[in-house]
């Protein structure tokens, strides 16, 4: 399947993270990205996977939704083994990275370089940051996206949108005072679809999961509903 582009990948917008789990490796990396195109297609919802780089070309081959990475290095084609060229990720048929996710974090210098290098292969670049002040000064390095997580809330369902909305809001005013073509991504804790309509509400641009949809008994039924939920909120401007 061809990469998507940016301008491909209109909101609202279902990222759906596979980290390292054994639910999402490997065959069952494949068949929950399946389930992912399924509810997709189902709800008009762009939905993208993130799953481990070896999945990645199988994923690729396979689906037709865009794939991302989970991080990409800042170099340039030559002696760097051991590190992940961003060439390498497009080649492999995914359509965008995540950059300075808390559990892979980068300093700034190398968030701006490796969202130059994003930009250069034509890679979407999402870059994931903590707080409404580090979003806005991360946005001035022009990423496509920014995915807006609080640490701790990362995997308890306990969702920013409705523990911490205040922190949303400022996060999406401030990165919309930087740059209004950045989507804003609300992360951490969302695990239903009152989450996502929270975060539609207070003017998020859609939501980014993990734990919800991979350790799902049943993957699809979430997926529906939260890409469900992403379609009918009430996104304010």
């Amino acid at each position: 399947m061809a990469p998507y582009r940016v301008k491909d990948i209109r909101p609202p917008v279902l990222l759906v993270g596979f980290k390292t789990y054994l639910e999402a490796t490997g065959r069952r990396a494949l068949s929950l990205s399946k389930l992912a195109e399924q509810a997709s297609q189902q709800t008009s919802v762009p939905i993208a996977v993130i799953p481990q780089y070896t999945d990645i070309p199988r994923i690729a081959e396979t689906v037709d939704i865009p794939i991302f990475a989970q991080h990409i290095d800042p170099i340039e084609p030559g002696s760097h083994t051991g590190y992940i060229l961003p060439e390498a990720i497009i080649e492999a048929g995914a359509s965008g990275t995540l950059i300075n996710h808390s559990e892979k974090p980068l300093h700034d210098s190398e968030i701006s370089e490796t969202i130059r290098r994003a930009r250069e292969v034509g890679l979407v670049s999402c870059v994931c940051c903590d707080s409404p002040q580090r979003c806005a000064s991360l946005a001035r390095y022009g990423p496509d996206m920014i995915l807006v997580e609080i640490p701790e809330l990362i995997g308890t369902g306990k969702a920013i949108s409705k523990s911490e909305p205040e922190m949303l809001k400022d996060a999406i005013r401030l990165v919309r005072s930087v740059d209004s073509d950045i989507l804003l991504i609300c992360g951490a804790g969302i695990s239903n679809s009152d989450d996502v309509s929270a975060a539609m509400q207070l003017g998020a641009d859609g939501v980014g999961v993990a734990s919800a949809v991979v350790k799902s008994r049943r993957p699809l039924k979430v997926l529906l509903e939260l890409a469900s939920a992403l379609r009918t909120g009430d996104r304010t401007s």
